[in-house]
This record gives C-alpha cells, structure tokens and sequence, in this order.
C-alpha cells in the first residue's frame, strides 16, 4: 500500500490552546548541565564553544511597513531578483510581494480547506524557480503540492505528498530545500500523541523528500522521516554551514529551537522542553510558551531569529557553531502576534504578523510586513 495516500490513523485529542546540507550522523550530545524548570526564565543548553567570540551584534530594528492588508501571512520565500512571494493562510492564496511594497496575486491554489490552524501554509521555491511546493490543509488530509510558476503566475498544481492526518491544530507546514535539493517537510503530529514516536508515521516528524515527493536515499530509517518525537515545527531554516534548525511548539510549559540531526529522537511525547534522558536530542533553547509559540524561523548570519504568536515579540539567539548565546527579545508586544519571517536579500528581515488569524487584535493594516534592519 502507497503510504503517501494513506491518512495515518490515530485518535485525536483534544485540541490546546497553543499552535500549536544536511549532516548524515547525528551531533554528540554535549556535556552540560541539567536545565533549568520549566518556569523559569529562557535558558540555552549551551555550556562552551570553541569558535570565535561573535562581532558585537547591532540591535534589530524596524525600518519601515512593506505591505498592508495581508490576509494571515503565513511563509516568505524569496525570489532571485529580490522580491518575495508570501501564502496567505486563509484566502488560499500566494501574493509577490516587492521591496517598494507593491503586492500582486500570482495566484489561488486548489483543493485548501481552511479551518483551525489549517490552510495555505509553507512555500519552497524550487532552486531553479520553475515551481513553488506549498503545504496545505485539504479537506481530508495535509499535503504537500507541487505548483507550476512561470516567473508571475502558478499554473498546474499536482500532489506530491499526501495522507498527512489534518487536526483543528498541530499541522506543522514548515518547508525548506537543502543544497542538494532536497525537501525537507515538517510535520504536526495532529493533536494525537500516538504518532510522534512511531517511525512508521510521517505525523510528528520532519521528513526529507525528493521533487517527486519520494523518501530520498540514505534516510535513516528507510522511509521519509529523517527525525522524530516532533509535537509542531512550524520553522525551519539553515545556517550558513548547511546545520537545519527548528522551532518547536511546546504543550505546557516549554517551547523549542532545536538544532535537527539524522535520525534524531526530540521526545514528544514523553518529554516536554529540556531533559537529560540520553534517548532524546536536547533543545538548544527553551521559553516558557506564554514569552514564545514559536512559529517562523529565519538565520542571517551568525543569529537566528524566531517570531512568537503568544509571546508577540522576535525573539534573537546568537549561533556559535552548534551551540547557541542566550536569547534576547525585540518588539514584545509592538505589533502582536508574530508568524512569519524570512532574511531578505539585502541583509534585513522581513516580519510578518498575524493578528487576522483569529486569535489576534487586528490593528488598522494588519495583517502587515514590517523590515526589520538587523546590521549597521
């Protein structure tokens, strides 16, 4: 039986209020000290680093709105001439976005069925532009689809990745290709917690597949999962030595960037943020999830930047190798719920907020796109 066609089973539970290159072998878990509780203040699992003291960071700011009436932008992904294509969760929609702000339909894209936290949500662009892969929310199901792109507008679109089980909450939707072209795709574990810890799910997994939406060869475990023991990853994005990192919707008390290895096991769920269970990746940060939710994820340079829905603030974590400086928090409370965030090809970030997506306080414009300047 074709797997990809299959819906995974397993009974929901209940929905929460909360959102909820690549290496070949997993990183030695570092030697550290056990984490903080889960009530207290952001913590790293970061000890030493043996790479350079980092060039004094200048402190992100706001340089100006880009675009205005947005319908909850959910992805950024830009294009090689600069301007941005941006998924609107529940319009079904995909808008290009430029630089001087002006925001034109490329186009709708079939078979979206909105509803809870579902709808239009990750956007890859393929490396050489000829097509757009979305993750969407269908009426059965989430998926992954291929769209045709011209340059302006989408044309044919043709599943390539279906039977991913749909819940009110936890599709996870984070999309991104690696260097060899290869797409990874994260997955929400659908309000069920039977799935994440079966490796013959794809719920509760970030996947690695090929264009066709094939299990690539060399994946760990003989299918597409490339790692496990997700709750809801809605971002992914890599550094500038081709490491993936992830951030990671906690259920009650811990949120998470995660640095994603092959084959690695991060818990959910049987545990929740920080553990020194040697079975389990360690996060490499945790929040307590009213200062986070966190759901896009963007890396420029040596800093990783995580936009926060609950917590409504961009959250700033300096990268040192494979460990991680301690977090700082920017714009808490400025422009509301953040979602989306991409770096731009001129050295700034592009924010998105989500203030329309019905768990937000829609101010005049919103939903919006703010630059934000992160370099002197």
């Amino acid at each position: 039986m074709d797997r990809r066609s299959v819906i995974v089973g397993g009974a929901a539970l209940g929905a929460a209020w909360l959102a909820g290159c690549s290496g070949d072998d997993p990183e030695p878990r570092p030697s550290r000290s056990t984490g903080a509780s889960p009530s207290a203040s952001p913590t790293t699992t970061a000890t030493t680093t043996t790479t350079p003291p980092a060039p004094q960071a200048v402190d992100p700011r706001i340089d100006g709105t880009v675009a205005t009436g947005l319908n909850v932008p959910w992805a950024i992904a830009f294009l090689a001439d600069g301007t941005a294509l941006v998924t609107q969760r529940d319009d079904a929609s995909i808008v290009r976005v430029t630089a001087d702000g002006d925001v034109s339909r490329v186009g709708d894209v079939p078979g979206v069925a909105p509803g809870g936290e579902g709808g239009l949500q990750g956007l890859a662009v393929a490396p050489d532009e000829s097509a757009l892969y979305v993750y969407l929310t269908g009426p059965e199901d989430n998926r992954v689809v291929r769209l045709a792109f011209d340059g302006e507008r989408i044309g044919r679109a043709e599943p390539i990745l279906t039977g991913l089980a749909k819940a009110f909450n936890h599709q996870g939707g984070a999309l991104t290709f690696d260097r060899r072209g290869h797409l990874f795709v994260a997955v929400g574990d659908a309000a069920n917690t039977g799935t994440p810890q079966d490796r013959d799910s794809l719920n509760g997994k970030i996947l690695r597949i090929d264009t066709e939406g094939r299990a690539v060869d060399g994946n760990p475990f003989g299918n597409e999962v490339w790692s496990y023991g997700h709750r809801n990853v809605e971002g992914l994005a890599w550094d500038g030595e081709g490491r993936l990192w992830a951030s990671e919707f906690g259920d009650r008390s811990q949120d998470e960037l995660n640095r994603i290895v092959k084959g690695g096991n991060y818990g959910w769920p049987i545990v929740e943020g920080d553990s020194d269970d040697g079975r389990f990746v360690r996060p490499k940060v945790t929040w307590p999830t009213a200062d986070a939710s966190p759901a896009g994820l963007a890396i420029s340079g040596d800093r990783a930047f995580v936009a926060a829905l609950r917590g409504e603030r961009l959250w700033q974590v300096p990268l040192e190798g494979t460990s991680t400086g301690e977090p700082r928090a920017f714009f808490t409370r400025e422009l509301g719920r953040l979602r989306a965030v991409a770096a731009a090809p001129d050295g700034s970030l592009w924010l998105g907020t989500s203030n329309t997506d019905g768990r937000g306080r829609p101010r005049d414009g919103d939903d919006r796109i703010v630059r934000v300047a992160i370099s002197a």
